[in-house]
């Protein structure tokens, strides 16, 4: 059981969770599980089937781009700098994200954290609202 800190902004009033570090939003796996699986560490050691491995890399791989106009982004925003890539196209997409947060273990968390605390994080899930209220 997690406790997930609610924390009020005094510039914009809203309210903000406090996420932590081994969490990736919409996930059912700790990040450190995730990150293994995308990093194609052998063997990977998550109770999961193929299917899931599968669509845990899927999802990255999609969602890579976007993750990195976040970083970009953040970057700028908090230093005015940005982080340099290399121009050789051929890099993987962990290699070209590791310029942003380094490629030592919980690379994923440092990716997420910021994204997520920065209200920057694409809402996977749907919700249908009915209509008896």
């Amino acid at each position: 059981m997690l406790i997930i800190r609610r924390l009020r902004c005094k510039n914009c009033n809203r309210i903000h969770h406090e996420l932590p570090d081994c969490l990736v939003p919409y996930k059912r796996y700790a990040a450190a599980d995730i990150e293994q699986v995308l990093a194609e560490v052998q063997p990977v050691e998550l109770d999961a089937d193929d299917a899931t491995l599968y669509r845990l890399k899927k999802w990255f791989h999609s969602l890579a781009p976007y993750l990195l106009g976040c970083l970009r982004s953040i970057s700028l925003w908090l230093d005015g700098n940005t982080v340099k890539e290399p121009s050789v196209l051929s890099q993987s997409v962990h290699q070209r994200i590791g310029h942003y947060v380094g490629y030592e273990p919980g690379w994923l968390a440092r990716i997420v954290r910021p994204v997520v605390n920065a209200n920057l994080w694409v809402h996977t899930r749907s919700a249908f609202l009915s209509a008896n209220t």
